[in-house]
């Protein structure tokens, strides 16, 4: 079993900052993708930003330029750095990591419990 724990997040005014992190633990072999993702009310679950185990990084158009990724892969550990934080940025943020449990093997998804972000104008 693999467990995510997630911190960070809260209530700020637009244009300030928050970080997310997110630590993956448990049995598995590697992590090939860490990510976050976002839901809001009555929307879909989106992607926000991915980390390759390379360290290649994809953003959401919306968060280009204000959220970056980063990534400790001796740690097992993801950040989310969201600065200029808008009203839109409000949601729930989601860690989500795709695993392999034994080298080449197949890959399994895990999610985070989820953080609150509320970003008030």
């Amino acid at each position: 079993q693999v467990q995510l724990v997630q911190s960070g997040g809260g209530l700020v005014q637009v244009g300030g900052s928050l970080r997310l992190s997110c630590a993956a633990s448990g049995s598995f072999s590697s992590i090939d993708v860490m990510g976050w993702y976002r839901q809001s009310p009555g929307k879909q679950r989106e992607l926000v930003a991915g980390i390759t185990s390379g360290g290649s990084t994809n953003y959401a158009d919306s968060v280009k330029g204000r959220f970056t990724i980063s990534r400790d892969s001796s740690k097992n550990s993801a950040s989310l750095q969201m600065n200029s934080l808008l009203p839109e940025d409000t949601a729930v943020y989601y860690c989500k990591v795709d695993v392999r449990k034994v080298p080449g093997g197949y890959k399994y998804g895990y999610w985070g419990q989820g953080t609150q972000v509320t970003v008030s104008s």
